[in-house]
């Protein structure tokens, strides 16, 4: 298989504020939207992109006609800790922004639909922590 591109489709009951909090808060672009599904796009690179689909459209079969729920989308970003002072005030924060001992400064919020978003810098590890690694 030679993939051309992935991208995360999230199944939601209300497409349009779901699609409008990824625009408002992370920064991505409508690529094509219609009133069942918007694909979008990051504004600083075309190589991270997301979709959001109402989970009881006739494309989806039967069997997988269920909102996403147990998700966690990690999101890489060149500064985690201004992201969080910027989000903070205006998304559900389920986790405050601290560093872990693996390599990460990160938090986590949850969007409207409840999927869980792990902001993401990567930082050096702690080297006590990676020596009881091996």
């Amino acid at each position: 298989m030679n993939l051309t591109g992935s991208y995360p489709v999230l199944l939601v009951a209300d497409v349009a504020p779901i699609a409008a909090f990824y625009q408002a808060h992370f920064g991505f672009k409508v690529v094509f939207a219609s009133s069942w599904y918007v694909h979008l796009r990051a504004t600083h690179t075309g190589t991270v992109e997301l979709a959001i689909m109402d989970y009881d459209h006739d494309t989806i079969p039967l069997a997988g006609r269920q909102k996403t729920t147990g998700l966690l989308l990690s999101l890489e970003v060149a500064d985690a800790a201004a992201e969080y002072a910027r989000l903070a005030p205006s998304v559900t924060v389920l986790r405050a922004l601290r560093d872990e001992p693996f390599g990460q400064r990160h938090f986590i919020c949850a969007d409207p639909n409840g999927v869980l978003l792990d902001v993401i810098t990567p930082i050096e590890p702690d080297p006590e922590w990676l020596a009881a690694q091996s």
